[in-house]
């Protein structure tokens, strides 16, 4: 039943990604549904994402049943939940971002194909660091909570910062890394 949960939590994101690179990029002026590289990573994403679920299922459960627990935690302070959904906008906010500045915006010139690529490998290894610190520590959540270990927490934001900064890359959008790395700043 733990698979089954991960894998729908998985397809969720993947289309919750989806949604908010392609929607964007097809309803903005100039903009196209045909957006070739949003599909490319959903593809690799959604199955570096199975391959990772399929294993925590196997090798580390109590890691993804963390992973799993709703957003907020009634764990958490009045403060921390409200954070909470403050990175959760950020987030969608920023991947929205990602199609406008590609297809209307166009507020920077677009990385060239070394850069792209570049972004492609950043991502990949952003990923496999969470991924990583999550096999190692159930507590590596996206909720404040007890931290007993917190190099591994500091281990999957740094993942997550290089994915993040990866993504940015290799859809093309200068202006999105910008703000990501702004934000970390």
């Amino acid at each position: 039943m733990l698979l089954v949960r991960g894998l729908l939590s998985g397809l969720f994101q993947v289309a919750l990604f989806g949604s908010l690179l392609i929607v964007p990029a097809g309803v903005v002026p100039g903009g196209t549904w045909d957006s070739p590289r949003a599909p490319l990573f959903l593809g690799v994403y959604g199955s570096v994402l199975v391959i990772s679920i399929v294993a925590l299922a196997i090798k580390a459960p109590a890691s993804l049943e963390a992973r799993l627990k709703p957003l907020p935690s009634k764990k958490q302070p009045f403060t921390d939940r409200f954070l909470t959904l403050g990175l959760v906008l950020w987030g969608v906010g920023w991947f929205v971002l990602v199609p406008i500045d590609v297809f209307f915006w166009r507020l920077l010139p677009t990385p060239g194909f070394a850069a792209s690529g570049f972004g492609v490998v950043l991502s990949a290894a952003g990923l496999a660091i969470i991924m990583v610190a999550i096999y190692d520590n159930c507590f590596a959540v996206p909720i404040v909570e007890d931290q007993t270990t917190p190099a591994s927490v500091t281990f999957c934001i740094s993942g997550f910062c290089s994915f993040v900064v990866g993504i940015s890359l290799w859809l093309e959008s200068d202006t999105s890394l910008i703000v990501e790395v702004g934000s970390v700043v």
